[in-house]
């Protein structure tokens, strides 16, 4: 009878043994495999951050019809020099996001993609000027300064326009739709997007970023 005891004893053991050992190479192989899983998602992440890093463009094109004058007193106000010219600008403007100088931090512990930081738009003036009916003498002649002058009057003038337009709306909805991108993927994957400390629950609190 102490035999039969003790050998069920030893079976009895040797099964939760066994039962231990499955179980404990069951967990390591189940938090093997979501490490796995934690790091391709991780990758996936990180290659789609890698394929947006490019520069998007919003084009317009501006048109301004300048006269300028421009007197010189002679001799005090016995006599005054005039000169001035009609001006015909085009301009082509383009609006740039370079998304390659986003600045990101993936936290794999909390599945969070944080985007830290979104570069400012870089605004392009490339404009084109003809003069037309210059008239000025001897005593107030056409300068260089002048030049100058007319391209700095004109560049204030564009500004003014762009601003005005809907060319910075159209600039910064084209980045949100590439940043709709994270959180498309983010969301697929059951990662949290965030900008700064706001978490972006759907594509619409993308609107709500200010730049």
């Amino acid at each position: 009878m102490f035999f039969y005891f003790s050998t069920m004893r030893k079976i009895l053991f040797g099964v939760i043994i066994t039962l231990v050992v499955l179980f404990t190479f069951k967990y390591c192989g189940e938090k093997q495999d979501d490490k796995i899983v934690l790091q391709e998602s991780s990758a996936l992440i990180q290659e789609q951050i890698k394929n947006v890093g490019k520069l998007i463009v919003t084009e317009g094109h501006f048109s301004e019809v300048f006269n300028y004058k421009n007197s010189k007193e002679i001799f005090g106000d016995y006599f005054t020099s005039e000169k001035k010219a009609l001006v015909v600008v085009n301009a082509d403007v383009t609006i740039a996001y370079d998304l390659s100088k986003i600045e990101f931090q993936i936290d794999e512990a909390t599945k969070t993609l944080t985007i830290l930081s979104i570069p400012k738009e870089e605004i392009k003036i490339s404009p084109d000027f003809e003069y037309y009916d210059i008239q000025s003498d001897f005593l107030n002649p056409f300068e260089a300064k002048d030049y100058n002058d007319i391209k700095t009057i004109v560049k204030q003038s564009l500004d003014k326009k762009i601003e005005a337009s809907d060319l910075k709306n159209n600039a910064q909805n084209r980045l949100m739709s590439e940043l709709s991108k994270f959180y498309i993927l983010t969301n697929s994957l059951g990662w949290t997007l965030q900008y700064n400390s706001m978490p972006i629950t759907k594509t619409e609190a993308l609107l709500d970023i200010k730049l």
